[in-house]
């Protein structure tokens, strides 16, 4: 075995399903291993940026880890937004990154691609990478990949692995498998108990779940929890699909004044507030009504549980939930509580189209038997998703990076071999929808609606006596056909109706649906969400 195929094998023994890439001369003997041996499907793009949104998205569906292989330097340095994504919103991603050979770096001269030292990028990525390595030794190679991959599932976050294009087939032992970090087990027993008294002594108890119980697997666990305790469930801003392929009783999403006041009201009044894998972050709880006393929360996050002025550290969520399932039985009743209501019944006429219309006609194509997982870019194509039933969602609600709508979407393909629909603006769709164009040699047929106000309309709602949001109209529905694609165009209500009733029976090439939006029209969720900012900014 070569150090290469080791590596290969160790990505899939730890969840990776496929590699997403972009090829480039210190990376090529790399992705030939990776073609030849077969280990894991190899699907190349058109861009970095594309390559690290993707890899993303795999993982956060698959709740295994991505991968992103790229090259030296102009390929790596062009994925650092996506990994620093990655990394913010706690999404594992393994970065293998081709390299200069150890032969070509004491040569004297300056190699292509190099920034400042040799080393300039490995110290990059240590700023968005939980853990590094580079395979520099054959003999140590094993174990260096065993420790970044063990960081990778137990952080939960991005990794680097940086491969010299002359390792690549130096012989080597395959893999190991790093033991998971041991915890104390009478401080996660003191803590779970301390968790189910607090939970039981309050009046207005609530849990509110957030991404890493996606990430660590427990969204099965999670919901026979919620049924044990019979407290009021939501789910972060972050955390919005969570749980949707379960029967656990979700209320909706907590959006502070952007939402529903029902369900702000409860989380905000709760007299002891579980936060269950939840970042706390301003993606989360910026337009919180009123401010959110931490001291009466309780926030299990990164390994640690905190509970008041106190913190339990070293407590994992996956032995957390199992301690807390160990301590309730049965199922205990649910607190009246009504679940948020969506959207429906689109009225087809020839109306202009607004953004609560795309949710309410999504909706409709729900409740006939259509379901999809969604990937929604950054912008008011995120604030529609809220507007859409609880459905499988994977969107960069913090780290709120554009572009990673169209990528992302191929990802959830890619890993889940279902029909993915995308959510995208038309400033969002200008950076990566071009990489629908590699649709076609993979035989993926997404379900693409890009709403296109010719703006960067959510910029120029905060500040609309600029002109520099303006954009132009590239008329995306005419570029679909070249990409490989179906593309139209509508402009009213009952042309959105038949166009999406067309492309849900249309396999085999993506649908493109250009939704043309006035601009100064948002969603509902936006406009409260914006209005609510400015409440708090005075």
């Amino acid at each position: 075995m070569n150090v290469a195929r080791a590596l290969l094998e160790a990505l899939k023994a730890h969840g990776a399903r496929e590699v997403f890439g972009i090829p480039g001369d210190f990376a090529l003997p790399f992705f030939k291993v990776v073609e030849d041996s077969g280990v894991l499907p190899l699907y190349t793009l058109s861009h970095e940026p594309g390559v690290g949104f993707a890899a993303d998205a795999a993982a956060r569906a698959s709740c295994g880890i991505g991968v992103a292989a790229v090259t030296y330097g102009a390929g790596a340095l062009n994925m650092v937004n996506p990994v620093a994504g990655a990394f913010a919103e706690k999404s594992p991603v393994v970065v293998v990154s081709g390299a200069p050979g150890k032969s070509e770096s004491g040569r004297g001269l300056l190699l292509h691609h190099q920034v400042k030292t040799l080393g300039s990028q490995f110290e990059i990525f240590k700023e968005v990478t939980c853990d590094q390595a580079r395979l520099d030794d054959a003999t140590r190679a094993p174990g260096e990949v065993a420790r970044v991959l063990r960081s990778c599932l137990t952080y939960s976050q991005p990794v680097y692995i940086e491969l010299p294009r002359d390792m690549v087939s130096a012989p080597c032992e395959p893999v190991v498998a790093a033991a998971e970090p041991a915890f104390d087990a009478d401080a996660l027993a003191a803590c779970a108990d301390e968790i189910v008294r607090r939970l039981r002594d309050a009046q207005r108890p609530v849990l509110m779940v957030g991404v890493e119980v996606r990430r660590f697997g427990l969204e099965d666990k999670v919901a026979e929890l919620a049924r044990r305790l019979g407290i009021p469930l939501v789910t972060s801003f972050m955390a919005r699909g969570l749980l949707a392929s379960t029967s656990a009783p979700v209320l909706g999403t907590y959006l502070g004044l952007a939402g529903a006041p029902q369900i702000t009201q409860r989380v905000e009044q709760s007299d002891a507030l579980l936060l269950l894998g939840v970042i706390v972050c301003d993606g989360n709880f910026a337009v919180s009504a009123q401010q959110i006393d931490l001291r009466r929360t309780i926030q299990a996050l990164d390994r640690r549980v905190t509970l008041g002025y106190h913190t339990y550290p070293e407590v994992p969520l996956p032995a957390l939930v199992d301690a807390l399932l160990a301590r309730t039985a049965g199922s205990a009743s649910a607190m009246d509580a009504q679940p948020q209501r969506y959207p429906r019944g689109l009225v087809a006429d020839d109306a202009p189209i607004t953004p609560t219309d795309v949710a309410t006609a999504v909706n409709d194509l729900m409740a006939q038997g259509h379901r999809f997982p969604i990937a929604a870019d950054m912008g008011d194509c995120l604030f529609t998703a809220m507007d859409i039933e609880h459905t499988a969602l994977v969107a960069p609600a913090y780290y709120a990076s554009m572009g990673f709508g169209v990528p992302a979407g191929l990802g959830l393909q890619a890993t889940l071999g279902q029909r993915a629909l995308i959510l995208v603006g038309d400033g969002a769709f200008q950076m990566t929808g071009w990489e629908l164009g590699n649709c076609r040699r993979y035989g993926w047929d997404p379900l693409v609606l890009v709403l296109n106000n010719m703006s960067w309309e959510m910029l120029r709602t905060f500040q609309p006596e600029s002109k520099f949001t303006a954009l132009d109209d590239w008329h995306f529905a005419e570029l679909a056909a070249p990409l490989g694609g179906v593309g139209v165009r509508v402009q009213t209500r009952r042309e959105l109706r038949d166009a999406l009733a067309r492309a849900v029976t249309a396999r085999g090439a993506f649908q493109l649906i250009e939704i043309m939006i006035p601009r100064g029209v948002l969603s509902d969720t936006l406009q409260r969400f914006i209005a609510g900012v400015k409440r708090i900014s005075g």
